[in-house]
């Protein structure tokens, strides 16, 4: 069988790349994007070893025509896409909605949420003209309606993101076309990881919970790549970090010792 043709937004690090490395080992075709030519040139000098099989651009995802030469790209090398990954999000700075600079509420905005309508949108209609693929978009805080202090904006995106999914899964019926949500739960990324540069008590408090919680990004994307690959729910759920797993890991907690920052 050919070998499956795979895009992922922000894949240049964090856990798109995590995905890009499990989806090459697994002798996938992938297609990876950044938001400049550096991070690409880097995420493809990590990935060396699988350069016959790799493909990366610059593009901003909050652009439809950007989006639209992302799967211009990766059909012109890999001649189709069959998967579709919208992992590009970004954080802002942890303050109050009023407090944050409007220019930064535009950006979070027009990446987090335009961003995964047009990698929903533009990947979909040349899919359904093959009657087949899967389009996954990746949850975050605020998913599940879970309110943190100081995220509200981001929280607010992640949160349209779910609705959206839904909302476009349901109007896709028929098409051929899975779309579906990732939940990676709490993985050790630079952004997680900048959470807990000080010695701050806050900051011992989130490293505890972090301890009992987190993964590391090769476990959860060997999960998730996984999970993509076999599903044929026509709008599937792919959650990593599930209600069961928590409460296991919080009744274990006072008895097993891990240390996820070593």
């Amino acid at each position: 069988m050919e070998a499956l043709s795979v895009v992922i937004t922000g894949g240049t690090r964090g856990i798109g790349f995590g995905l890009a490395e499990r989806f090459l080992e697994k002798g996938c075709r992938v297609t990876l994007c950044g938001t400049s030519a550096k991070s690409v040139e880097e995420a493809k000098g990590r990935l060396a070893p699988y350069s016959g099989a790799l493909e990366g651009v610059v593009a901003d995802v909050g652009r439809r025509k950007k989006v639209e030469e992302l799967l211009r790209h990766a059909m012109g090398r890999f001649g189709r896409v069959d998967i579709w990954i919208n992992n590009a999000g970004i954080v802002h700075a942890g303050l109050k909605a009023w407090e944050l600079d409007p220019e930064e509420i535009d950006t979070v905005v027009r990446v987090n949420l335009t961003g995964i309508v047009n990698g929903t949108v533009v990947p979909f209609l040349a899919m359904r003209q093959r009657g087949k693929g899967k389009i996954f978009n990746m949850e975050g805080l605020g998913s599940d309606g879970f309110i943190l202090e100081g995220m509200s904006l981001y929280g607010t995106t992640k949160s349209a993101l779910s609705y959206f999914t839904r909302a476009f899964a349901k109007e896709a019926e028929g098409s051929g076309v899975q779309i579906g949500t990732l939940s990676p739960g709490m993985v050790l990324t630079d952004l997680l990881l900048d959470t807990v540069h000080d010695d701050s008590s806050e900051t011992e408090k989130k490293r505890r919970f972090f301890n009992i919680m987190a993964d590391d990004v090769e476990t959860v994307t060997a999960f998730l790549c996984e999970k993509i690959l076999l599903t044929s729910a026509p709008s599937p759920k792919i959650r990593w970090l599930t209600k069961s797993k928590i409460l296991f890991r919080m009744l274990l907690a006072p008895f097993r010792k891990r240390d996820v920052f070593t």
